[in-house]
């Protein structure tokens, strides 16, 4: 009997396999408050500058080529990349865009790339061309408000009065008129702040804090 059983065993062998080890994934922290927070300090400081709080509108602002580069630029620029690790392609957009947007301004104020100066003295052709510069930044903001508009209002409220403050800016330039350069950077003095608020509402994790801020969800 025990032969027989032994034969059926051998007949109908079953194979034993090992489970696949668990393998933890990796968990990335939000980069959204770093990315609004780089956006947020360099877009204040400059807009008070336009703004012409104490220092004239057109007087120069290389105090913030340092932001520009590095909080504004080079942090802005890895908070999208980390974006894209969340597998948030908006986020990963804008947060990558205007950083670049940031160290490419910082670039103009760098005596060494001879940006300015390659107009040959020519303020009005360079006013121009910073103009066009800020038109395509313009149409780049309305693109993102547009693509916003399923988000929250939080978001959508920095995205509106950014393409605005890019609007006057550009018309500052385009059309040499001080009043829109102040208008402009009086907007970008708000746009700063509800970027500021939207990074804090991040921040305000209900694992992390007693209370949170409503930033109105709408999808």
């Amino acid at each position: 009997m025990s032969t027989d059983i032994q034969d059926v065993e051998s007949k109908y062998q079953i194979a034993h396999t090992t489970p696949p080890p668990v393998i933890a994934t990796s968990t990335i922290a939000n980069p959204g408050p770093l990315g609004l927070c780089g956006f947020a300090l360099t877009t204040f400081v400059l807009s008070l500058h336009n703004a012409g709080a104490g220092i004239k509108p057109d007087g120069p602002h290389g105090v913030v080529t340092g932001l520009a580069f590095f909080y504004g630029g080079l942090v802005q620029l890895l908070a999208g990349m980390w974006e894209f690790k969340t597998g948030n392609t908006f986020g990963a957009t804008a947060f990558s865009s205007y950083g670049g947007f940031w160290l490419s301004f910082g670039l103009m104020f760098i005596p060494g790339a001879a940006v300015k100066s390659s107009y040959n003295n020519d303020d009005a052709l360079y006013a121009k061309s910073v103009g066009y510069y800020l038109l395509g930044w313009t149409i780049f903001t309305g693109i993102m408000l547009i693509a916003s508009h399923r988000s929250n209002v939080g978001l959508i409220s920095l995205f509106f009065f950014l393409f605005i403050t890019f609007i006057m800016l550009t018309a500052g330039k385009l059309n040499s008129s001080e009043p829109c350069t102040v208008a402009g950077g009086a907007l970008g003095i708000v746009t700063a702040f509800i970027a500021w608020y939207n990074a804090l509402s991040g921040l305000l994790t209900k694992q992390s804090s007693y209370f949170t801020l409503p930033i109105g969800r709408i999808n």
